[in-house]
């Protein structure tokens, strides 16, 4: 996928007066994989900021108008700059710095506020890719998961994705130290009313992963930190 979807049929608009379900309606319940971000034209990109808030997309057009469903899960890949090699040990960078702001500069804030969670992921060192791997097995995760949706089920009849604003208030509440931390991050890190719901629902997530009933600082720490890529 990636670069090789057609701009036009992303956002549900297939030309012509007549829209049709596009690559995001198409994702329904699944999930969306865009490669090299950037590489997306701009204005395709933020067509998406409606969907990943509303899980919906309007299309107006002069003679009709279109509502879709557009509930995914979007999962998005991206170098560190366009040659890729910014933060290589071995050193291979060559980009200027005026370089890697115009490159990141592609991605919008108000798109990278809708993103949950943004991690670097650092190049591995040549002597740790012959290392056998002592992770945990896909399935163990695979239980992991299913648990923590179960609890989520079990506490709120939906998964914390789909929590609003007073469900939040409700099921979200951290502890006072993990309160106090929240705080200083949203001074610190200069985040939005709704960059602050979404730690509270990945600190929540978190928290059912750990089997832990309450949202404690460590999972309210854990949350903003996958909030801090500077793009």
């Amino acid at each position: 996928m990636g670069c090789r979807i057609v701009a036009n049929n992303f956002g549900n608009y297939s030309g012509g007066s007549n829209p049709r379900p596009g690559e995001i309606s198409v994702a329904m319940h699944g999930v969306l994989f865009l490669d090299e971000l950037p590489e997306f034209d701009r204005s395709v990109l933020e067509v998406l900021r409606e969907p990943l808030e509303s899980g919906r997309i309007t299309i107006s057009r002069a003679a009709r108008r279109a509502d879709f469903k557009a509930q995914f899960q979007l999962v998005a890949a991206m170098n560190p700059c366009p040659c890729g090699y910014l933060g290589h040990y071995n050193g291979k960078c060559r980009c200027t710095p005026d370089q890697v702001s115009r490159y990141r500069s592609k991605i919008s804030g108000p798109l990278m506020d809708r993103i949950d969670i943004q991690i670097e992921i650092p190049a591995v060192a040549q002597q740790d890719l012959l290392k056998h791997a002592d992770g945990e097995t896909s399935a163990a995760i695979q239980s992991r998961a299913e648990a923590a949706r179960l609890r989520q089920l079990a506490r709120q009849n939906k998964a914390n994705a789909l929590l609003n604003v007073t469900e939040i208030d409700e099921y979200c509440k951290p502890d006072a130290q993990g309160e106090a931390l929240l705080r200083q991050a949203i001074t610190r890190l200069d985040l939005s009313a709704r960059a602050y719901h979404r730690i509270l629902k990945v600190a929540r997530t978190i928290a059912d992963l750990a089997g832990s009933d309450e949202i404690l600082t460590v999972h309210i720490a854990e949350a903003v930190q996958y909030r801090r890529l500077n793009i």
